[in-house]
């Protein structure tokens, strides 16, 4: 599981926290504040670059190993942009030759509007926006567009032509209740006539060779139906994305070779395996080796993981992150992991829903050396993996935080919003002290301990057969209630992760409450319901709280000078209200209850109220800093001898962002236009 941004996972505790300059957080030193993390902003979105903090302090062996690690990230980016969307290779290859070889007038509003759009597009890796799902909108015409293809020799018609002005996908996930979701989902995970029936009836006669290590079936393939049967097409070597699986294969049999230690090695062949295969057990096999190969100085992500894009969540998205350790903070975090049983056995979880052995948990704080796939340009901040149930509870799992990417949002500029949006300084206060401090632990706590605790009951299947198009929201939410709940803990201080435990917390409940019941809603066009799994999750726990608490007052609606605000009057009362909520999540997923999971996110977290949706737009239109913010990498440049060996690996940054999307699509363009 990912944290997908910081302005994803805690929205402006979130920008507004995220950006705020707070030197005693950061991990940089003095000098590297004169670094300029802005690139630029278009839209909704502000682009980032990040530093990689330590690079020197690598072996060349140990560059080596990033340099190939991230060149096999990259090599499968394009699997990102065809899973995304059927037509987003050919529409973004067209739009790309338009803006390389138009030398017509650049100064009309038509061609800023165009170029506007295609850096939504290389935003959202496809025609989707990367996190309300919206198919994306352009402020040009179809007669202008075809101005621009005459112009310059470019061809695009048909239906990818027309889909970019009409209203035909126009939701690449769809989450909507009682309609069916993989037909009206343009995400190619499935074929055009493939339905909810269909999928869930050929996943329930699939069955395992071990009942209780089920395999991820579904996780690695597109399913079709071809002349009334349903049949798999799989993503390996000769199937499915085969020509950039075959790069991606080239490069980490490179990476094999400069392996930091044997476990790493194994751990690399058995994913090399795994590409030229296909095979699910493999996959296992792969994800017990990579959990527990825990020594060195690299690690990575890669592979077909997060499920967030499928509507009933069985198919994994493309995604890659290379990373280092950093030594310092992870020594300094490792606390919540060898405490890991502590948490479990003190949370306000059934008995029969609680590990009798938390195992294998493993936490660092990571610098990031390159992403790609679904983890690029929009990133997350966090990540907890393998997913598989059965490995976190036999062998346990990796937590990291991708600390420079963390650090490149705090020294990013500050937005301003914090203080529109506060109830009152007390609360101000609390915000600028602790609030990047709560952002963090907040981040560790949800993927140590809240994607490690709780288990299954016997019998019940994995929370994508029980809990169906609800399984991702409910379990970030329930990971989110983890970190609530023990951010407002004393235990925290005696752990020495803190100074003042309860200020702490109290800064974490008003930015978490905030968030959820109102500046997330900023990312929002009026009337609509919200979607996306985090931002629902965040809803239904922010909402069910304040109502659940109104008899105590627990959360005050405040109205003054016409705007609305949350303050919360009992910090006590709303950690137990956390707690209690917590305990009936962990039951939903324990008992693969549907109905109440059902009834739990649609009644708190997918509609909202229009009129303070209206009020929080208005109340944001004084600020220009966009909601959403995204990386370019930095280039790893390796300079060679005579005889073409590797001396050494630089890293450079690129000049901009158009730059980097276009040095991207010549070099690793390994899929034709229709897979």
């Amino acid at each position: 599981m990912k944290i997908k941004s910081i302005l994803k996972y805690c929205l402006l505790a979130l920008v507004i926290v995220a950006c705020k300059d707070d030197t005693k957080e950061s991990t940089f030193k003095e000098s590297d504040t004169k670094f300029d993390y802005n690139v630029e902003q278009f839209a909704d979105v502000k682009i980032l670059r990040y530093k990689i903090p330590g690079w020197e302090n690598l072996t060349l062996k140990e560059q080596k190993l990033v340099y190939y690690l991230t060149e096999a990230g990259l090599a499968g980016r394009d699997i990102m942009w065809d899973q995304n969307y059927r037509h987003n290779l050919k529409i973004r290859r067209a739009l790309e030759n338009v803006y390389k070889e138009y030398t017509g007038d650049k100064t009309t509003d038509d061609w800023k509007n165009f170029e506007i759009y295609l850096k939504r597009v290389w935003f959202s890796n496809g025609i989707h926006h990367h996190y309300s799902n919206d198919k994306l909108k352009p402020d040009f015409s179809k007669e202008y567009l075809n101005e621009l293809f005459l112009a310059t020799n470019t061809k695009l018609d048909g239906e990818a032509f027309d889909v970019i002005f009409n209203d035909k996908d126009s939701k690449k996930v769809n989450q909507a209740k009682g309609v069916d979701n993989v037909a009206l989902s343009a995400v190619n995970f499935y074929g055009p006539n493939v339905t909810n029936e269909d999928v869930v009836n050929f996943y329930k006669a699939k069955t395992s060779p071990d009942p209780k290590r089920p395999l991820s079936h579904g996780l690695n393939s597109q399913l079709v139906k071809e002349d009334g049967v349903l049949k798999e097409r799989v993503y390996k070597s000769d199937g499915l994305y085969g020509q950039a699986i075959d790069k991606i294969i080239e490069w980490l049999g490179k990476a094999r070779e400069v392996a930091e230690n044997e476990a790493q090695g194994n751990a690399i062949d058995l994913l090399i395996k795994y590409y030229m295969t296909g095979d699910l057990q493999t996959w296992d096999d792969y994800n017990v080796a990579w959990t527990a190969a825990t020594d060195g100085n690299v690690d990575y992500i890669n592979s077909f993981i997060e499920v967030y894009n499928d509507p009933l969540g069985y198919r994994g998205s493309y995604e890659t992150i290379v990373q280092i350790n950093d030594f310092d903070m992870s020594q300094k975090m490792a606390v919540l992991s060898e405490n890991a049983q502590w948490f479990e056995d003190n949370s306000p979880l059934m008995d029969n829903h609680k590990k009798k052995n938390v195992v294998g948990v493993t936490y660092k704080v990571v610098t990031v050396a390159g992403e790609a796939g679904d983890a690029s340009p929009s990133t997350p901040i966090g990540v907890n993996l393998p997913n598989a149930n059965w490995i976190r509870k036999e062998v346990g799992s990796k937590s990291v935080s991708l600390g420079n990417i963390i650090d490149a949002y705090n020294n990013s500029g500050s937005s301003g919003r914090l203080k529109e949006f506060v109830h009152d300084e007390e609360e101000l206060k609390l915000e600028e002290e602790h609030g990047q401090l709560a952002d963090k632990l907040h981040t560790a706590l949800h993927e140590v301990i809240g994607h490690a605790s709780g288990q299954l009951n016997p019998g019940v299947g994995e929370t994508k057969e029980t809990l169906k198009n609800y399984a991702s929201t409910l379990e970030e939410g329930r990971a989110d209630l983890v970190g609530l709940y023990y951010l407002y803990d004393s235990k925290l201080e005696e752990l020495g992760l803190v100074e003042n435990w309860k200020e702490v917390g109290m800064a974490a409940f008003d930015g978490y409450i905030r968030n959820g019941l109102m500046t997330q809603l900023i990312r929002l066009n009026l009337g609509d319901d919200v979607e996306e799994a985090h931002m629902r999750n965040r809803q239904w726990v922010s909402a069910w709280a304040y109502e659940q608490g109104k008899k105590d007052n627990v959360i005050e609606k405040v109205t003054r000078d016409g705007k609305t605000y949350y303050n919360i009057n009992d910090y006590d009362k709303l950690h137990e209200l956390f707690g209690q909520l917590l305990r009936e999540t962990q039951r939903i997923k324990s008992e693969g209850d549907y109905e109440a999971c059902e009834a739990l996110v649609e009644g708190y977290g997918v509609k909202v109220d229009q009129d303070l949706h209206a009020e929080v737009l208005e109340r944001n239109k004084q600020f220009t800093s966009a909601p959403y913010s995204g990386f370019v990498n930095p280039v790893l440049v390796p300079e060679t001898n005579d005889v073409g060996e590797i001396t050494a690996i630089k890293v450079t940054q690129p000049k901009g962002f158009p730059e980097q999307m276009l040095q991207y699509s010549k070099t690793y363009n390994h899929l034709p236009d229709v897979n």
